[in-house]
């Protein structure tokens, strides 16, 4: 059963966090599947066991340094330098040709590509039915900023179509800081002439560098990611260092929600309840709509940011899967 509300599918004519959890081995065969079902618990059950796992491993996990990364049996792993960027590309033999996947992390502009994306990837590459996948371990703050990570970004994107990818086939994954990222360059992408990707997937978005909403304000002790158990994350998002001195919070080039979202590719945003960017979540739903781009909006309850990533074993992680390979389905050949 699955447990949504919130819900917005909108078209025209309606006018982090830190990744941690439990992922099954990408070395393992096969590779990573949708579960049938996920861990089931009623609101207050659920937000005690997000507790306890963000607990532990932002304070009790110990600290050892990451084994080599391995992709699943028969797929390939290569690493790529492109012009000074960083770039790993994994190739799901099984996936469509049609289909490419571009992830954007998160990780609040200065945590780097690790293990766990590296998983994750895996995951998007199945759940997309994806032929290739490319992760961008771009530029971080605070010693790069805003726009380090953006012009990392447009170069990856340059790359994948120069090896022959038909934009329209890329389906670009951005969560948090990494939402924050596929939204300013898809803005950029537009202003500059150049054809978009075919869809924007983005979980948690870290839409705006403002921190006044009333999400923001109220969700500090709910929100077990990204929340004050977080402490260096929860500063970071508070006083964001990837932005220049003297630019303003609100400048659409650091916080698309303000930008102008016409002529973006569809999209699907999902976001927990009990988040601290829930609010600009779905206010930029409510402006993709208005300025004409078909985006869907789900907000799972009781959630707190980046839960499908960061405890992908919950009942509402499986839905949140299931809704983006459906997602992908309906909007992708």
């Amino acid at each position: 059963m699955k447990h949504r509300v919130n819900r917005i599918v909108a078209a025209a004519i309606l006018g982090v966090g830190l990744v941690t959890g439990s992922y099954a081995p990408a070395y393992a065969a096969p590779a990573w599947s949708l579960p049938a079902q996920g861990v089931q618990l009623d609101r207050a059950a659920k937000q005690a066991y997000v507790t306890d796992r963000m607990y532990t491993a932002f304070h009790k996990a110990q600290k050892t340094a990451p084994a080599a990364f391995t992709a699943p049996d028969g797929w390939s792993y290569t690493q790529i330098t492109e012009k000074g960027v960083k770039i790993e590309k994994l190739v799901n033999p099984q996936g469509s040709p049609a289909r490419t996947v571009l992830q954007l992390h998160g990780g609040g502009y200065i945590a780097p590509l690790t293990n766990a994306y590296r998983h994750i990837a895996v995951q998007q590459a199945v759940l997309a039915n994806a032929r290739e996948t490319y992760m961008v371990d771009y530029k971080l703050a605070p010693e790069y900023k805003y726009p380090a990570a953006l012009d990392d970004a447009l170069t990856a994107y340059t790359f994948i179509v120069k090896e022959g990818i038909r934009p329209q086939d890329i389906i670009v994954f951005g969560d948090s800081a990494g939402g924050n990222l596929a939204l300013a360059m898809s803005q950029k992408l537009r202003d500059e002439h150049v054809p978009q990707p075919g869809l924007l997937i983005l979980d948690s978005p870290w839409a705006t560098a403002e921190t006044q909403s009333p999400s923001r304000q109220n969700h500090v002790d709910q929100d077990m990611v990204l929340g004050k158990i977080n402490e260096a994350m929860f500063r970071e998002i508070n006083a964001p260092s990837f932005v220049p001195k003297g630019m303003k919070l609100s400048d659409p080039r650091i916080s698309p929600l303000h930008g102008d979202l016409t002529g973006l590719p569809p999209m699907l945003i999902q976001a927990g309840g009990y988040e601290l960017f829930l609010d600009e979540a779905i206010e930029l739903a409510q402006k993709a709509a208005a300025a004409g781009v078909k985006v869907t909006l789900t907000v799972y309850p009781a959630m707190s940011h980046d839960f499908a990533l960061c405890i992908p074993e919950l009942q509402d992680s499986v839905d949140s899967f299931a809704e983006i390979r459906d997602f992908v389905n309906a909007n992708m050949k």
